[in-house]
This record gives structure tokens, sequence and C-alpha cells, in this order.
């Protein structure tokens, strides 16, 4: 019944397999990719004919992760699959960004990349085999794309590339890299690293360009089993004379519009030109007008391209090299905990970080289960930042890849939780935008945590390379123009510190580039780091050494498991009323951490004494603070170290004699009280008497010392009379003979007489 086409290949020590043929046979193309135990489903549609008037290449890419793939239902209300997370937008992009640029230029027709996780086996990350399933999908379709593309992972440890490592073995190494291209070249790099050198990053990207060809290679022997027919499309150039027409009309305006170094005045200057070319053509029917504002932007982009290729004359008058002015300050946010505005030419982000506390970690709900996220980077690009009148709302696939850039550049200079216990959100609001604003937000992003006193490991920056490429010519430009970035061929940002690279990200827009290129961009990215580095340290050169006195403190201590349950109570009725009574945040993990959070410093402390009251043992001679909280006729109930009662007996509460307790203490009133005694069972014994309840120093104890119970003279035993008679006459005369016996009684406090029964001998004083 089906005709099923496989190809199987050994790969980083798994089986990959590529099978068509079996599931959505309706699809152009749909490849069934199985890398371990994930299996990915991708699916492959694309239009017959392109929509009247449409002028762009309308590509869909759509990635989602089935919870039943990892046997898990899914959490919320609805209990299914709803919107993409952030996983599956970023993972999206990852699968858009190499295939895009492999259709033919003037190919409009709609396409529907669909990649479903099916099986996840909670190792095999299903990014990678998503990517391939994707690229043997489109290649076997018959859509017009230049392809196939391969894809790898690659972790790099003790001095090793890992090749598609899993999740917790790149976590245990110092890089996390995925690499696509195709055989020739390398299209789409995303990383993130713990300061590795440029070399070192060079390597991981050839070592992963080399592993990707070997998927292709998987790829194209599926294609010759599988492959559907090619479209037949003409997509011939006729636009020579039109190109020449246009060029002699406005040709010598964008070239001077290309000089104009304000952005404002330039655009102005293009829209004029462009307006020109509207006229001229108003006449004519819709597809030769739309035709003819395509080839001005063509001739636009040769304009560019040639002045910098051949001159090394950049729009805005800089060498190659260059960067454009920077200006950084911070603090200037009076009630955030730390604040940065970061200019570079017409580039701008106003940074802010936010410390919080556990409760305010990010509840990400994924295939792997539920886990906690406690550094978030948010990067918004409202429309007035770029000049114009558009969409403000929920952020789109563009913010939420621009901002986990930022937040991989960022995460490796981060304090481990045991260094710094906060929950940490860094705000990007992009307020001008000529240029990489995702680089803008890295270096606003550092100074803002550097401001808020977030103890980094080293600083970071971070710029953006293009590349201008015809032929074997290329020119590599530092800092790139939004112009730039538009008219040239690639977009190559690299953050980092002084020691090395945090992140690496690039797209390319042509078949791809070579290592001597990428040796090139990453030897210029150092240079512009360097000096971006110096420039951020005008504004503040080391993190602040105090928090913003808006920020909450938390201190964390540790105690020992068995203590858990004694904190947290029955029903965790202990610890809500530590909360209750200090307004202090007070959480406690399984490994007896506790973390005690306030803006104020007492609430902090009271807390803290609460729970070392419950957990510590009270020591003898040592010196207590605690409060009143019953008072009996033979003394009062003190409470200190939180959870700790013990009693101060009448005696004990001055030197003189005191007729009530109450001509003393009252319920409630703080003392400073000396534990004198801990009997077996665990009862205390209090004094307020050789402690100045002022100053808590202990004082000296004038009342002459009492000897021990056991050793004071009760008499002889035989004057008692015989206790071995005791079992014999047991009358009425009993308690009388026996008292008559006794002889004198020793003196004895009056209400001692009083004391209930039970008690202790050291509550009963002679």
């Amino acid at each position: 019944m089906f005709d099923v086409k496989k190809v199987e290949i050994e790969w980083g020590g798994k089986t990959l397999t590529l099978e068509t043929g079996r599931i959505a046979r309706q699809a152009d193309g749909a490849v069934l990719a199985t890398y371990g135990e994930t299996v990915v489903l991708c699916a492959v549609t694309a239009a017959k004919s392109v929509k009247e008037g449409q002028d762009f290449f309308p590509l869909t890419v759509h990635y989602q992760e089935k919870y039943s793939a990892a046997g898990r239902i899914p959490g919320g209300f609805f209990k299914r699959e709803r919107g993409a997370t952030e996983k599956e937008t970023l993972v999206s992009r990852l699968i858009d960004r190499p295939v895009r640029p492999l259709f033919p230029e003037g190919f409009y027709n709609e396409i529907n990349v669909i990649a479903q996780v099916m099986s996840y086996d909670g190792e095999t990350e299903p990014d990678i085999v998503a990517m391939v399933a994707a690229s043997a999908a489109l290649t076997i379709s018959g859509v017009p794309f230049m392809g196939p593309i391969g894809a790898a992972r690659v972790g790099f440890k003790d001095g090793e590339y890992q090749l598609n490592p899993s999740l917790s073995e790149a976590a245990e190494g110092r890089l996390d890299l995925v690499v696509a291209g195709t055989q020739d070249a390398v299209m789409m790099v995303e990383s993130e690293a713990k300061e590795l050198t440029e070399d070192e990053m060079l390597g991981a990207v050839m070592f992963a360009h080399a592993e990707s060809r070997k998927v292709i290679d998987a790829i194209i022997k599926l294609a010759e089993k599988a492959a559907k027919e090619p479209w037949e499309i003409d997509l011939g150039d006729n636009t020579a004379d039109l190109k020449a027409e246009i060029k002699a009309l406005i040709g010598a305006d964008i070239a001077a519009a290309y000089k104009l170094t304000d952005k404002s005045a330039r655009s102005n200057a293009l829209n004029a030109a462009r307006d020109k070319v509207k006229a001229k053509f108003a006449e004519a029917d819709g597809q030769t007008l739309m035709t003819a504002i395509k080839v001005t932007k063509k001739l636009e982009s040769e304009i560019v391209r040639t002045a910098i290729l051949k001159d090394g004359q950049r729009i805005d008058g800089r060498t190659t090299t260059q960067v454009r002015p920077i200006e950084s300050m911070v603090g200037f946010l009076p009630r955030t905990h730390g604040s940065a505005l970061f200019t570079r030419g017409e580039t701008q982000a106003i940074c802010t970080t936010t410390l919080g506390t556990k409760d305010a970690e990010q509840m990400i709900d994924g295939l792997d289960g539920l886990r906690y996220e406690s550094f978030m980077l948010h990067y918004n690009f409202p429309p007035y930042s770029v000049g114009e009148v558009g969409r403000f709302g929920a952020p789109g696939r563009r913010e939420v890849g621009h901002g986990k850039l930022a937040w991989r550049a960022l995460h490796p200079v981060l304090p481990t939780k045991e260094e710094f216990p906060y929950t940490i959100r860094v705000l990007s609001d992009i307020t001008e935008s000529n240029g990489s604003s995702s680089m803008a937000t890295v270096c606003g992003g550092c100074l803002a945590m550097m401001d808020a006193g977030v103890p980094l490991k080293r600083p970071v920056s971070g710029i953006a390379m293009g590349l201008i490429l015809e032929g074997k010519e290329f020119t590599v430009l530092s800092d790139i123009l939004g112009d730039e970035d538009h008219l040239g061929d690639m977009d190559f940002k690299v953050a980092g510190t002084e020691e090395g690279i945090t992140s690496l990200q690039m797209d390319i827009k042509v078949a791809g580039i070579t290592e001597e290129i990428m040796r090139q961009a990453l030897a210029q990215a150092k240079e512009g780091r360097a000096h971006i580095l110096g420039e951020m340290k005008k504004a503040l050169g080391e993190v602040r050494s105090e928090l913003s006195a808006h920020a909450p403190r938390i201190e964390t201590m540790q105690i020992d498991k068995s203590k858990i349950r004694d904190v947290i109570g029955t029903g965790g009725k202990v610890i809500r009323e530590i909360v209750a009574e200090t307004g202090a945040k007070v959480d406690i993990d399984d490994d007896g951490v506790i973390k005690i959070s306030s803006s104020d410093v007492n609430q902090i402390e009271a807390a803290r004494a609460w729970i070392l009251g419950i957990v510590e043992e009270p020591e003898v001679g040592k010196v207590y603070t605690g409060k009143v909280v019953n008072i009996v006729d033979f003394g009062a109930f003190v409470n200190f170290m939180g959870g700790r009662d013990g009693l101060v007996h009448v005696s004990e509460m001055k030197n003189e004699r005191v007729e009530k307790p109450t001509d003393v203490v009252s319920e409630g009133q703080e003392v400073k009280v000396k534990v004198l005694e801990i009997d077996n069972r665990g009862k205390v014994r209090l004094s307020m008497r050789v402690v100045d309840q002022e100053t808590g120093e202990e004082l000296e104890d004038t009342r002459p010392a009492r000897e021990p119970r056991e050793k004071r003279d009760r008499g002889e035993r035989s004057d008692r009379g015989g206790r071995g008679d005791r079992g014999g006459d047991r009358g009425g005369d009993r308690g009388g003979d026996r008292r008559r016996n006794r002889g004198p009684r020793p003196e004895r406090a009056e209400k001692d007489d009083d004391a209930p029964g039970g008690l202790p001998d050291f509550l009963t004083q002679d």
C-alpha cells in the first residue's frame, strides 16, 4: 500500500533515518526524520500560483512540539498545545534563516513548512532533527529550492569538539553551537559560548559544517529515490532596458542621497528619488509599476555596494573598520534597580535591570518538563524607533529572536545562584534604530546589570558586521548601518568579553561564505568589541558594590536537611507564621538552602533569628533576646531563638525578692535572658537577673551560690523512719508520724508550695 523510501546513516554515534511515502502523502514533500528516539515529521506545501500584485516571497516556517512526544499532558486549563512558545518561535526562525536565501530571486509562490515533534527521547534535541527534516522535505517537493542544507550542533569540552551533544553535555562544556550550510558554504550560525577564542569558535563552525555534509549526502540519496519532478518556472531577468531608463532618471540622485550621513536627510532624499520613478510610471499598468519599484531597489543596492567594494566609501563616510560614536550613561532612572542608556550612532537602547526573589522566576513548560529560569531578557522594538507608524503590541518573532541573542551573549558571565541568589530581568526598549539594536541591547543590558550590582564575571560588548561580496572580491564592514544590512550579503553579530566570545550569530543572504571571510570578520569584530568595551567603561568601569536602595535584599543560610520539616511545619504552618510575623519572604529548597528576602534588613534579621531558633540548640551560659509569651504564678515563659520557650522563675527575675511576676514583666515585653540549665527532656531554665536589660551584658551574680538539690542537707534517712517498713503500716497516722520524725525543714520560697506537680526539679527553689 505504501511506497516507502528510506535512507539511514550513522552520525554522531546514533542512527539518522529519513523516510518518505508513508505519512502526509498529499503534501508536496513530507519526511519523517528519526535520530535516536526523537522523531520529527516535516511537511511542505506550496501554492501553485502567485497572488496578484505580490512582490515578496511568503515563506512561513512553523515548528511545533507535541507534548505527547515526551509522554506529557500540557498544563493550563485547555490541556492542549496553544500558541507558539518561545522555543518553538526560535526553532522556527532557526529553520527559516538558512532556507530562505536558497530560493531563486523572483519566486513568490507561498510555501508552508510545518515541522512537528512526534517523539522525544529526552536526550536528542529535536531542533537539529527538524532542520534536517525540513531540508529533506523541501528537496523532494519539486519546488525551486537550491539546497539541500545540512545542520549540526557542536559542543566543546576539554579542548575537544562534540557532535550533537545532549543538553546536559552541552551545559557541562563551553559551547552550544548550531550551524547550517550547503555542501559548499556555511549559511547560518547560532551559538552561546563561555568566552571562546576566535580560533576555537571558527574551528567549531568548520567542524559542524564538515559533519553536516554527511547529512546533505543522505538527503541527496533520498531525493534520488523519491523526489518529485521539479517545477518549471520562468524567472528570467528582462528588465535591462527598464533599469537603464531608471538609472538615467535618478542614478545621480541616489548616489548623492547615500552620501548624506544623517539618516533622516538620507531617507528624505531617497524618497524624493523614488517618487520620481512613481511619477514616471504613474500611467503604466500595475505590474509595470511594481517592476519599476523593484528595479529601483536593485539600482540603490548596486550603487552602494560598488562604492564600498571599489572605493571603500561607506554611506556615512566611515572606514570599513570604524565604529560609530558611542555615548553611555547609567543610573539615570531613579526608581529602577539598575538602568543604562546606550547610544551608538543612530541606534539607542534604554536597558533596565530588575532584581527579584525566587518566586519571580519564569516557569517554563516544555517537552523536558517544568523548569524555572532565573535570568530573563526581553527586547521591544516600537515603530517610533525607526520613525514609522506601525503595529505596537505583543512581541513578534523578530523581537523574540533578538532578545534571545542578547540573552545568550550575557548569560555566560552571570554569577551562580550561590554567589547571587536573585532572579534577574533585563528589559531593553529600543528608542532609535539604524544598525544592530540587538548588540546595543547586549551593551546596554550589561551596563544596567552592573549598575544594579549584579557581579558579572566581566563586561560584555557586541558588534554587528556586514559583508559586500561580488565573485571573489569581498569587504567586511564593522558596525553596519541599517541600509548596509539591507543592501549587504551578511549579518554577522559577535558578542564577548576581553577574554573571548560569548555569542555568535550569522545569517547569509547569498549562497554562503568561506572560512577566509569568517576569519577576517571575527578578527575585525574583536577589534570593534574592544573599542566598544573601552567606551562602556567610561560610563561604569566596574560593578557597583551596593545594591539599589529599592532592590530586595536576599540572605542565604544553610540548615541541616533533617530540620527542613521543622522550619516548614505541618501544612506549612510554621513558615507561614514566620512570613506573616516578620514581613520577609522565605524560600527553602530540598537541600536545606533557605533564602530570606526583603527590602528591610530588620525583617530579614528577624526571620533569620526565628529560623535559627528552630534549627539551633540553645547554649548554656549564652545570653539571648526573647519575648514574654505567658505569665504564670511562679514565673514567666519567654520565647527566644524564634521557636524556643524557656522559664524565668520568679526568683530569677531580680536579685531582690519578687512577690508577683507581673510586677516585673508583662506579656509581649522584650527581655534579655541567660540560659542557666537544659534538662534531659529539653526544658530550659532562664535568668533575667544576671543580664543587664538595657545593654544585654552579663552581670556578676551576687547571690550566694546554692548547692545542687541532691547534696543539700535533709537530715539522716533514719530520722525519717525506716522506709523498709513502708510496705506495712499505711494507716491514717502515716502522714503525721512522718512529718514529726523529719526534724527541722529547710526554708523554701512561698510560691514553691503552689508549683504544679510534674515540673522538673529546677523549677522548685529551696
